[in-house]
C-alpha cells in the first residue's frame, strides 16, 4: 500500500534534509547541439546555493557554463530535481571558508587542480516527489521562491 502524499511543507523539509546530508548529485547537461550528458558530482549546500567543481575542459564544465543543466538529488523514489542559474567562478574567487566546507564535506578539494572551476548554482525551481501520488504537488520552488 502506498503511503499518503506528503504535504508541501514535509516535502520541503525532506528536500532540505537531502541537500544538507547528501554529498553527490546527478548533473544532467546538454551541449549547444542538444547532446545530453549525465554525470555524478559532489556538492556543498550553504542554504541558498549549491557549489560544484569540475574542469572547464570537461563536457560537463562546458555545458554547465552554457547554462543548460538540471540537478537530480536522492533516489528515484524520493527525488528532488533542481533547475537554476549557474555562475562560473575561478577557484580563488570564493572565501576560503566556503572552499574548506566543500572539501571537508565531499572529501575532494579542487583548489590547486589545473583547469578546475567552481560552479555556483542558485536554485530557481525545485520539484520533489516519491511516486505518482505526489506528482501534482511536486513544485516546491518557483522563480527562486519557496512555495508555501
Amino acid at each position: 500500500m502506498k503511503p499518503a502524499p506528503r504535504s508541501r511543507a514535509q516535502r520541503r523539509h525532506d528536500t532540505e534534509h537531502l541537500l544538507n546530508s547528501e554529498v553527490d548529485l546527478w548533473v544532467a547537461t546538454s551541449s549547444p547541439a542538444g547532446e545530453p550528458w549525465l554525470v555524478p558530482l559532489s556538492f556543498e549546500w550553504d542554504g541558498t546555493t549549491l557549489l560544484l567543481a569540475t574542469s572547464m575542459n570537461s563536457r560537463t564544465g562546458r555545458n554547465l557554463a552554457d547554462g543548460a543543466f538540471r540537478l537530480g538529488l536522492g533516489p528515484t523514489r524520493d527525488v528532488a530535481m533542481i533547475d537554476g542559474e549557474v555562475e562560473v567562478l575561478e577557484l580563488d574567487a570564493l572565501p576560503r571558508e566556503r572552499g574548506d566546507r566543500f572539501a571537508e564535506r565531499t572529501g575532494f578539494d579542487p583548489r590547486g587542480l589545473p583547469g578546475f572551476n567552481w560552479f555556483r548554482v542558485t536554485p530557481r525551481r525545485v520539484q520533489a516527489w516519491r511516486d505518482d501520488s505526489e506528482l501534482s504537488g511536486r513544485d516546491l520552488m518557483r522563480a527562486g521562491i519557496w512555495l508555501t
